[in-house]
């Protein structure tokens, strides 16, 4: 192991090497926000945050309690973590959110204009409900889930669709799950294993991309990692067909952590 050492070392430095000349000067860097989804923490979005820094990008990463607490408890924490790091920076600040994250997001963004906002990118946020809310709502599993996600259900008053529309950019990644992992489980249309396609839709939104991958493994998506990059640098995703061996080397390249233990 020892004999790999000074290997190791010369690779990290050419990795460094190799970013934009841009990332390597702090002071010019935008920051990204990123939130992760329920039953999950800030540990969770450890790959596409590390994709999302060597693009060149500052991230910080907040944590919230996505099981204990109803959604106005979650965004007042947010909100201090959010205005305590990033409220005077002199760059702009972007906003990236996995499934519960990107709902968080938008209630932060509804009631709050940061200065220096960028673009927002929402991957795999129900932001039309999902309906296995309104099947299970009752029973024991959404008691284990929490107050928050017995508030995400498809009526109209629940948190995702009493959310107004964004007033700024924001792009959405939806999954969809192999035709091979589809089965009969109330979910209408084509849908990432908790996420309705349809429902990921939000009007307003500047652009929309699909990723062939389930709702938890969007987070180790080199896919939706890249397509992120694209919008947060200009507004738009990269509409081309993909390797088909990408998805499938995701959850090899990036497995998740001992701790990492949740709902998505």
């Amino acid at each position: 192991m020892k004999s790999l050492r000074p290997l190791l070392v010369v690779l990290l430095i050419l990795s460094v090497l190799a970013l934009p000349r841009e990332s390597l000067a702090a002071g010019d860097k935008e920051t990204v926000v990123l939130l992760h989804g329920l039953g999950r923490g800030a540990s969770a979005m450890w790959p596409l945050a590390s994709r999302i820094e060597q693009a060149g990008f500052d991230v910080v990463r907040i944590e919230y309690d996505s099981l204990g607490a109803p959604p106005e408890v979650i965004l007042a924490s947010v909100a201090r973590q959010i205005d305590a790091c990033c409220r005077d920076l002199p760059n702009r600040v972007h906003f990236v959110g996995h499934s519960l994250g990107g709902l968080v997001i938008r209630g932060y963004l509804a009631e709050h204009s940061p200065l220096q906002l960028g673009r927002v990118v929402l991957i795999a946020s129900p932001n039309a409900g999902t309906p296995l809310v309104d099947k299970y709502r009752d029973t024991w599993l959404m008691d284990l889930a929490g107050p928050t996600a017995k508030t995400l259900g498809t009526g109209p008053a629940s948190f995702p669709n009493a959310l107004p529309p964004p007033n700024y950019q924001v792009g959405v990644i939806a999954g969809v799950r192999p035709a091979s992992f589809v089965a009969d489980d109330g979910i209408p249309g084509a849908d990432d294993g908790l996420v309705p396609l349809e429902s990921a839709k939000l009007a307003g939104m500047a652009d929309f991309i699909v990723v062939q991958t389930n709702h938890s493994l969007l987070r180790y998506s080199r896919q939706a990692a890249r397509q992120t990059i694209a919008f947060l640098r200009g507004g738009a995703f990269e509409h081309r067909p993909q390797a088909a061996t990408e998805n499938v080397a995701d959850l090899q390249a990036t497995r998740p952590r001992k701790s990492e233990t949740g709902s998505n």
